[in-house]
This record gives C-alpha cells, sequence and structure tokens, in this order.
C-alpha cells in the first residue's frame, strides 16, 4: 500500500503545481511574456487567507477575499509593470522586471508579515477515505485539491473553447495585430488573463498551505519554479498540458523523495524536464509553430 500512498500524495502535489501551471500557460499562451512574479502571488493569496481566518471570517469567504485581493494585484501588475514594455525591442526587459516584481512582493511580505514562518490553519473538514481495512488512507486535504484540479482544468478549458471572451484570448495568442482589426480589445483580453491566472494562483496557494501548513514570504518561491518546469514539460501554453505535466512532476518528486533521497528529489524532477525537453523540446503537448521570414 506504500506505492499507491505515495502516489497519491504525488497526484495531490502535482494538482497543486498543475493549478499554477495553468497561470503561467495562459499568460504565456496569450501575452507571450513568462510572469516569474506568478509565486509570489500565490503567497499574498496564502497570507490574505491566514490574516482572514485570524480575524474571525468564514474559511470559505477568505478564500473569496484572497481571489479578489490576488485578481486585483495581478491586473495591478499586468498595467503598472508588463503593458509599457509590451512593444520592448528585447522580451529581456519583461523577463527583468517580472523577477524585479517577485522581489518586491518578497520584501513586502517579509516588512509586513516578517520572515518567521506562520502556522497555517486547518480549515478543510473533509473527513479522510479509508480503503482496504484502512490500510491506505487518502486525506481530505488531498480529495479537495485533486477535485478542485479536475474541476478547473475543466471550467477552464469550457471558457476558452466556448465562450466569448475565451475565443478572444485564442485570437490574440493567434495574431495580436489580427485580432485588434477584428475589434477584439487586446489589452482587456490580456488583463482578463492575468486576472484568472492570479484568481487561479490565490486557491493554489490555500490548497499549498492546507497540505503544508506553514506559510512565509518565500513560499511562492520554489512552487512557482516548480509549476514553471510543469508548464514547460506538459507544453507551455496548453491548459491539457499544464495538468498533465504537474500531475507527472508531483508523481516524480514524491517517488523520489520516497524511494531515491529526498535531498535531490529536486535535482531529480529538472533532471527529468532536460531529459524531456531534449527528445521533445515543444513539451508533452506542445506544438511546432513553424514563422515565415
Amino acid at each position: 500500500m506504500g506505492f499507491l500512498s505515495y502516489l497519491i500524495n504525488g497526484i495531490s502535489l502535482g494538482s497543486v503545481y498543475a493549478i499554477i501551471a495553468l497561470g503561467y500557460t495562459m499568460v504565456y499562451g496569450i501575452a507571450k511574456m513568462l510572469n516569474f512574479a506568478h509565486g509570489d502571488v500565490i503567497m499574498i493569496g496564502a497570507y490574505v487567507v491566514l490574516t482572514a481566518i485570524t480575524g474571525g471570517i468564514n474559511p470559505l469567504v477568505a478564500v473569496l477575499i484572497s481571489m479578489v485581493v490576488c485578481t486585483v494585484l495581478g491586473m495591478t501588475i499586468e498595467k503598472v509593470a508588463y503593458k509599457p514594455l509590451r512593444n520592448a525591442a528585447s522580451p529581456l526587459a519583461v523577463l527583468i522586471t517580472a523577477i524585479g516584481i517577485s522581489y518586491l512582493l518578497q520584501n513586502i511580505a517579509l516588512i509586513v508579515f516578517g520572515a518567521a514562518p506562520k502556522s497555517f490553519p486547518d480549515f478543510i473538514k473533509v473527513p479522510a477515505l479509508k480503503l482496504a481495512g484502512g490500510e491506505l488512507v487518502i486525506s481530505g486535504v488531498a480529495m479537495v485539491t485533486i477535485g478542485a484540479c479536475i474541476v478547473i482544468v475543466v471550467a477552464l478549458t469550457f471558457f476558452v473553447n466556448r465562450t466569448k471572451q475565451g475565443r478572444a484570448m485564442k485570437a490574440v495568442s493567434e495574431d495580436k495585430g489580427a485580432a485588434q482589426l477584428m475589434g477584439i480589445n487586446v489589452n482587456a483580453t490580456i488583463s482578463l488573463t492575468f486576472a484568472i491566472g492570479s484568481a487561479l494562483a490565490a486557491i493554489a496557494g490555500v490548497l499549498l498551505c492546507a497540505a503544508y501548513p506553514s506559510v512565509t514570504p518565500y513560499t511562492g518561491a520554489m512552487p512557482g519554479i516548480k509549476a514553471f518546469t510543469a508548464a514547460v514539460f506538459g507544453g507551455i501554453g496548453s491548459i491539457p498540458g499544464a495538468m498533465i505535466g504537474g500531475i507527472l512532476l508531483g508523481v516524480i518528486e514524491i517517488f523520489g523523495k520516497a524511494y531515491i533521497s529526498s535531498q535531490v528529489a529536486d535535482a531529480i524532477v529538472f533532471s527529468v524536464l532536460i531529459i524531456v525537453l531534449l527528445v521533445k523540446p515543444t513539451g508533452l503537448f506542445g506544438k511546432n509553430i513553424q514563422e515565415k521570414v
């Protein structure tokens, strides 16, 4: 039963990575930029929930407040930091700005909340599921995390493929100039993408801290990098790819910790990424794009 237990834990952790990776893959797929401050939006969302619950607010309301705060934060970052650089001569300008925003959010959290880890409340009260006579136990947090990931991926896929705003996102992703000529508000579409990605970051922050109940100003740093790895692993720009890449990454990490060494688990994760990209540079679900010169 140890193998199955590790597998479930890996899928649960991978589901968190998948939700974070969806934010990366949507922003890159539509705006063609990497928002490396995404991981720190996760941290802000976790702190908002912690503060709200500590203040006596209902946990569900606290999560909704966190989503609103992160949505506003994501849209503000896009408007203030990224929009002026949208037509920059070098993509490095946006990348460096994203790293700067990441450090800014971390240092603001250090000033406001301090560097000491804060205990995250256990507010997910779903009872554990016991199978095989109690030998296999699936925690309530794991079930909620996996279920949330599935619901989010299905809802996001429906939104992108079946709604007017979703089709506008696909048009902007294909060709910003042509989309604008067809009457699509490119700036509003990119802002909506950041809003959705940031709201998902808030949910991911809550689920991550529910599974590992502590939060620091650096909580979102490593999960953000791993989720970006998952997005590239699955094929950045692909919603199913982000989900599959995140789950595979989580499973590899948990198995690496269980059967090899917890100290080299991260190295194993990134080594697998390198191997996959050597074999299939576009990722598992990525597509080769030909550009006319």
